[in-house]
């Protein structure tokens, strides 16, 4: 199990349904972005040999990734019901899906309802820059200095 972090444009990511980000927008998304790669599945093998493939036709790669086939690794943003959602995100990927979020006016909130970059994230369709300052330091005060 992990944890997952939603791009969504409803009040909190178990209601994404009622707002939702269609499949053409995130379609159209990620053919106009260079860093992104529509793959529609995942696969893998387990310690014991077998293949284990997952199948969602929304399901893209972040090719720019600085760990994409690092052991295997890459950064999957998986379109279901309405957003899209990345499992176990770092802070690159974090500043990714935000910049993600800006363009399709959504926003990125994690499992327990937090928003990111902090609490002060903006509505969608509000730029970052037009968001009340955050209170606190976090993690994009950090890498940006914001």
């Amino acid at each position: 199990m992990g944890y997952d972090v939603h791009l969504t444009r409803a009040p909190h990511w178990l209601d994404s349904e009622s707002n939702p980000i269609s499949m053409e927008e995130w379609l159209a998304y990620i053919r106009a972005d260079p860093e992104m790669r529509l793959d529609g599945f995942a696969e893998t093998e387990n310690l014991a040999g077998e293949r284990l493939r997952y199948e969602s036709p929304g399901l893209a790669v972040w090719t720019a990734w600085s760990h994409d086939s690092e052991g295997g690794n890459s950064a999957w943003f998986d379109y279901r019901q309405g957003s899209i959602i990345v499992k176990n995100p770092d802070e690159t990927i974090l500043i990714k899906m935000c910049a993600i979020a800006e363009k399709l006016g959504a926003r990125v909130q994690g499992d327990d309802g937090e928003y990111y970059p902090d609490t002060s994230n903006p509505e969608p369709g509000q730029s970052v820059e037009e968001a009340p300052p955050p209170s606190g330091r976090s993690w994009l005060r950090r890498i940006f200095g914001r």
